[in-house]
């Protein structure tokens, strides 16, 4: 295995680290304006995802660099043909960082709503369009000889680019609701649980025809086992939500959504972007790829500093895992930072 083929797999790596991390923050803000009853329950919504939601944003960012410097061909042709989508995305995050912090600086019921709707709308657009993105990666798109897309960002909004779409939509949602059963009590724990029943009803058969579609149409016996080990496991998480087994039930949905980018990236090896004009126009691992040195300096890089950057990560989550109650949330004043403070945690 050469270095150009390690980092496709260390960026396949980094991609379902921030689904899985970021998929939960992205599902407690979707069900943020209908799961909490008023707006205390919604503070401890905010307050479960509020010292790591910043983090987990990280892993998108270490993504998107690993990218721009392991395969720079790939990174250009894609952040230039996707720059609406992609700008949709960064606006959108810009917007729920921002809502996190305004949320609670005006001691008014409708400042904080505005706020939970845009928190709401700042999760739901990220969640359905990195679907999308990553579904037209691998289906394929319209590349000219000089790695140069030609399409727009209706060519992206296919029927398969919004089935990928819904599905991640759905699995975010189910993630996030299984989370706040983890870290919530009372009313809300029971809500979020009959949530996440509820929202595999939709996400469990809107995956399955996605696999299946993906499978038939780009997938390798490899990635048939993986993709069968992600229907195995969203369908244990789902008998887990129902039974009220909250961990298993995270757990496997964190590890469908690791084995769903599994497959995703292994049916586009030995591609990085495919072209669905020309299959002598698409971008490769190897014609793709940085120099030699480039990939060597990177790898030591990476080598020191991953440990690191996960002890600290696992430090964080270790500190506050404890359960978030109303009371943890009544005893603070409303004027106050809600996405910073240390609630639920010893430090």
């Amino acid at each position: 295995m050469n270095l150009a083929t390690s980092w496709f797999i260390l960026i396949a790596i980094l991609w379902s680290g921030y689904f899985v991390l970021e998929g939960f923050d992205f599902g407690v803000g979707i069900l943020l304006p209908f799961l909490g009853r008023d707006d205390t329950e919604r503070r401890v919504m905010i307050n479960t995802i509020g010292p790591v939601w910043d983090g987990n944003e990280v892993w998108l960012l270490t993504a998107g660099g690993a990218m721009f410097a392991a395969f720079p061909l790939w990174y250009a042709s894609l952040f230039s043909g996707f720059y609406l989508a992609l700008l949709l995305i960064l606006a959108a995050l810009i917007v729920r960082g921002v809502c996190f912090e305004f949320r609670s600086k005006v001691d008014s019921p409708r400042w904080r709503t505005s706020w939970d709707w845009a928190i709401f709308a700042g999760s739901a657009l990220p969640s359905l369009l990195w679907g999308v993105a990553f579904a037209n990666i691998v289906r394929g798109v319209p590349l000219n000889a000089q790695h140069v897309y030609t399409g727009n960002l209706l060519t992206l909004l296919n029927w398969y680019g919004l089935l990928g779409g819904l599905v991640t939509l759905s699995l975010f949602t189910l993630h996030g609701a299984i989370f706040l059963g983890l870290r919530t009590t009372g009313e809300l724990r029971q809500r979020a649980r009959r949530t996440a029943v509820r929202t595999a009803l939709a996400a469990v058969p809107l995956a399955a025809v996605f696999l299946v579609v993906t499978q038939y149409s780009h997938g390798k016996p490899a990635t048939d086992v993986t993709a069968a080990l992600a229907a195995v496991a969203l369908i244990g998480a789902a008998a887990a939500a129902f039974r009220g087994w909250e961990g298993w039930a995270f757990a496997g949905t964190a590890v469908t959504l690791m084995l769903a980018v599994a497959t995703l990236f292994g049916d586009l090896y030995p591609n990085v972007l495919p072209s669905s004009t020309s299959a002598a126009f698409s971008l490769t691992v190897n014609n793709a790829s940085s120099a030699h040195y480039t990939l060597v300096v990177m790898s030591w890089v990476a080598i020191i500093f991953t440990p690191i950057v996960l002890g600290y990560q696992g430090w964080t989550y270790w500190v506050f895992r404890q359960r978030l109650t109303r009371s943890d949330i009544a005893q603070r004043p409303v004027a106050g930072p809600e996405s910073v403070e240390p609630v639920g945690g010893r430090p």
